[in-house]
């Protein structure tokens, strides 16, 4: 296990203290003496243009700034995780989502623990995109025989906010009439109002859970059998009978697992479950089998292009110099904020739509993979690490939560994506909505960034006491992501740069970001809890006052 190198101790940290603890950020000044500012901090990711400009940085601090990530090894923890080395030191496994989307033959070939990679990769991925066509086309039908026209996703964590997020960035892409809804929470409502208004005899479910252990997963699952088992039960479908059941589940479950004979004893063909590997953690597990939900509504072409934007980032994260490199220039820039200028929170502003669940699925990369107190060696941190990532979309965050943003006393970094192209132009009165809801993206940015001085408030006929409130200080970092359109290759270029971004800070921090032991705990006590609930005396004792006075609550006021 090597030993993480402390941020603190190097000599680009205390030079960014240095910066920090005289900083005094003037965007207008910096832009006014600066004609070549927005040029040398927009930069090229793909097909991505991102902007970093408006961000509270010199010259100086950038430089300062790839030092850090010099002094960390960035680059070298980077390429020790894309040749598999077991960088994920708590569970000693390698960290290989980028092995997802590595292209057919590429060279040199990956093999790592003996295992040829690519091999393995593409072997599922031929598997997903031909069982998808299959579903497509019609060739793959229910027990009565009738074509599939829904699929329900059953996951959690990752097996969830990736699929979701995905099938409703890209729901233009939805080509074959066949709607895609997902199923995470353990809340019965959840599952119930999923599946309102399907019909058994046209409804696939795929059950995500690599151990197919997973509490809620199967929990949901099994709701789900006994739905489908009752309503062709009730229109005469099947029989009441074992046999028929039997042979229900077969036609409208399938599996994204690797623990095969427990797939098997839920009752799914095993030939019908699409195995993953230890080395893909939850939240990096969109592009594997995990997506087989995404390849049947978006089609395998889509699902290969969404693969290919993603290994468009990782191959610029893996030859681009430190000082252009985009991920790791934003990741430095988090480190910045957090370590330096005392944010604690950073807002991902989609002005678009389709992107409504981005930042959900945000949470989980960032706050899942950052959110820790240890290093990898298990040594304390030395540093604050992580932070709340959080958003909505535009303009509907600009009538929520804008104002903190703008006049608050709290310093948030913002990201706002946007794109030049709609999914559906339309115009009301001659006029481009498209046009005018961008107008809304660049005037936010631009007032985050240059303000509102009480002289220009005061011109304008204000006096008094309302100058102050309507006085903007500026100074309000962002950064500003462009694209032509959202397409497939796009949106995976979007989530393999907050990854990249996600792992820079973690290499700065020396923390393992592809572990998770956080979750496990509640996970643990609620199985303790559960017997309380069901009306154990003995587990209700064992409680605290607290637990204990909350589940007699809980047991006054249940009905049934």
């Amino acid at each position: 296990m090597s030993t993480p190198i402390d941020p603190t101790a190097t000599s680009a940290w205390s030079e960014l203290e240095a910066h920090g603890a005289s900083f005094e950020p003037d965007l207008r000044a910096w832009f006014d003496a600066d004609p070549g500012r927005v040029q040398r901090l927009s930069l090229p990711l793909a097909d991505l243009h991102v902007d970093l400009s408006k961000n509270l940085v010199t010259d100086e601090i950038v430089a300062a700034l790839v030092r850090l990530a010099e002094e960390t090894g960035v680059a070298e923890r980077y390429a020790a995780m894309l040749a598999g080395e077991h960088i994920n030191t708590t569970e000693d496994r390698a960290v290989l989502h980028t092995a997802l989307r590595r292209p057919k033959g590429a060279v040199p070939a990956l093999v790592v623990d003996g295992q040829d990679v690519d091999h393995d990769v593409h072997e599922v991925l031929d598997r997903v995109t031909a069982f998808a066509e299959r579903v497509r086309s019609g060739d793959w039908v229910g027990v009565t025989g009738r074509r599939v026209e829904h699929v329900v996703n059953i996951g959690i964590g990752g097996s969830d906010l990736g699929p979701v997020m995905v099938s409703e960035a890209l729901k233009p892409y939805a080509d074959a009439g066949i709607d895609a809804r997902f199923v995470s929470n353990i809340d019965p409502t959840d599952l119930a109002q999923k599946t309102a208004g399907l019909d058994p005899e046209t409804t696939l479910f795929i059950v995500a859970s690599k151990t197919f252990t997973t509490l809620e997963t199967l929990t949901n699952a099994r709701l789900a059998r006994d739905w489908l088992w009752a309503g062709l039960e009730a229109s005469g479908a099947i029989a009441a009978d074992e046999a028929s059941r039997t042979d229900a589940v077969a036609h409208h479950f399938v599996a994204v697992s690797t623990a095969l004979d427990r797939v098997a004893e839920f009752g799914i063909d095993p030939q019908n479950a699409f195995g993953f590997w230890d080395w893909v953690g939850g939240r990096y597990s969109v592009d594997s089998a995990i997506g087989l939900s995404l390849a049947i509504e978006l089609g395998p072409e889509a699902f290969r292009e969404l693969l290919a934007g993603f290994h468009a980032v990782d191959e610029h994260v893996r030859t681009t110099p430190l000082e252009r490199n985009v991920p790791v220039l934003m990741g430095l820039l988090n480190v910045w904020y957090t370590n330096f200028l005392g944010s604690q929170s950073h807002a991902v502003l989609p002005y678009a739509q389709q992107l409504h669940r981005f930042p959900a699925y945000l949470q989980q990369l960032t706050m899942e993979s950052n959110g820790k107190s240890v290093r990898w060696d298990g040594s304390p941190v030395t540093t604050s690490t992580g932070e709340v990532f959080w958003g909505e979309p535009g303009t509907n965050g600009q009538h929520a939560f804008y104002q903190l943003i703008h006049q608050g006393t709290r310093l948030i970094p913002a990201d706002f994506i946007a794109f030049v192209n709609p999914a559906y132009p339309l115009a009301d009165d001659g006029r481009d909505v498209h046009g005018l809801f961008l107008a809304n993206f660049l005037a936010q940015t631009k007032a985050l960034a240059f303000g509102k001085t009480a002289e220009e408030v005061e011109a304008e006929g204000t006096t008094g006491a309302l100058v102050a409130a309507r006085t903007f200080g500026g100074n309000r970092p962002t950064t500003s992501i462009f694209a032509p359109a959202l397409t497939p290759a796009v949106l995976g270029q979007l989530i393999a740069l907050y990854e990249h971004i996600t792992f820079t800070q973690g290499v700065v921090w020396g923390i393992n970001s592809f572990d998770q032991w956080g979750v496990e705990l509640g996970k643990q006590l609620a199985m303790q809890i559960a017997p309380a609930i069901e009306g154990d005396e003995a587990a209700l004792a064992a409680q605290d006052a607290s637990t204990r006075a909350l589940l007699e609550y809980y047991r006054s006021y249940r009905h049934g």
